[in-house]
């Protein structure tokens, strides 16, 4: 049987290669990729939704191919893109809910993440976005679609074999928790780090259930640095809010510590946690190391608030197009292409350990 999977990996690759793309040809190094989350890694699945959380519109996407806004909260590209290129799968990743949706995207993966949502149900309950766990139904729905177009092996190996890649949290710790104060009621920061982490580990053993083998799972970036935090708490002067970053570390710690175990657990899976709060933190305090001249505003309006629906096209002060990689943040809460770029590029090294066999 395992020769056969094998035999069935070698057919998909090859058929892959064989697709005329933009990137080299170099041998993929993997099936797909199939992504979950929330804005960070969503490319468009919200465009559908009656929701204010929302990035179809300009200056959303106005460095991207044919300067069209997609649904992408950054001026460009997303982490989904960068991640399936440089595993030389494609340049783009389609969101799954896109109704131009072709085999083709669903073969090499699609992202099903969307913005505004989180691991607490609540959290996407009030932005009315798709939550993790629909997120976990159009998984299914998707293998259903898969297993028509190549079969019923063929579809199980494409799952097996490319990663999963999660990223969620932020929208839970800032706005469900922290701006909102609705769970203030019900837990204290430990307690709702801890039901986080529980609802993040049921998540993963749930993709592992559908088949995925391969998960990968994003730490959280320092949210108290977030312009729109330095706002809403950091004083007149805008500084980083230590409460959200230690509630930060907090999450990261304990969701590392939990993916280790579950690596134990789930035989046969290999399930990676990929920091990236270090890397931010220093984007943030050595800006001009790395050629940032603005790291605590977005270059969307005034860059203190404006995030979404706010970030529009009449927006004031939005900076120049010839000054947008001078800035660390697109928006308020997101980061610039070239900020992603430099965060992705970063973790890499650690990103490819899902390739390696466990005990290497």
């Amino acid at each position: 049987m395992d020769q056969m999977n094998s035999i069935l990996l070698c057919i998909i690759l090859l058929i892959l290669i064989a697709v005329p793309t933009a990137l080299s040809q170099e041998r993929p190094m993997a099936p797909a990729l199939l992504v979950f989350g929330d804005s960070i890694v969503d490319t468009g699945n919200n465009n559908v939704l009656i929701t204010s959380v929302r990035a179809d519109f300009p200056p959303y996407g106005r460095d991207f191919q044919g300067r069209q806004p997609t649904g992408r909260f950054s001026n460009g590209r997303m982490p989904s893109d960068m991640i399936a290129s440089f595993l030389r799968i494609k340049d783009l990743l389609p969101p799954y809910r896109t109704p131009d949706l072709e085999d083709r995207d669903l073969i090499t993966g699609v992202s099903f993440a969307s913005a505004g949502t989180g691991y607490d149900n609540l959290t996407a309950e009030i932005a009315k976005v798709f939550s993790m766990w629909d997120q976990l139904e159009m998984h299914k729905e998707y293998k259903r679609k898969l297993v028509a177009i190549a079969g019923e092996a063929t579809a199980t190996v494409i799952i097996r074999e490319s990663p999963h890649v999660v990223f969620s949290g932020s929208n839970d710790i800032l706005a469900t928790y922290f701006f909102t104060t609705l769970r203030q009621k019900t837990f204290d920061v430990p307690s709702y780090i801890n039901y986080l982490v529980d609802a993040a580990t049921d998540f993963v053993k749930e993709l592992y259930s559908l088949g995925a083998r391969r998960i990968v799972v994003f730490g959280l970036p320092p949210l108290g640095c977030v312009p729109m935090s330095r706002t809403v708490s950091g004083g007149k002067n805008r500084d980083c809010v230590e409460t959200y970053n230690q509630a930060t570390v907090l999450f990261n710690l304990e969701l590392s510590d939990r993916l280790k175990q579950l690596n134990v657990d789930l035989s046969g899976s290999r399930i990676i946690y990929v920091s990236i709060f270090d890397i931010i933190v220093d984007l943030i305090q050595h800006g001009p190391d790395h050629g940032f001249e603005e790291t605590s505003r977005g270059c969307c309006g005034t860059g203190e608030f404006e995030a979404s629906i706010s970030c529009n096209e009449f927006s004031p002060c939005t900076c120049p197009e010839s000054e947008t990689d001078k800035y660390l943040f697109w928006d308020s809460f997101h980061p610039t292409e070239r900020a992603f770029n430099i965060v992705i590029t970063a973790v890499q090294s650690q990103f490819l350990n899902v390739f390696r066999i466990q005990g290497e």
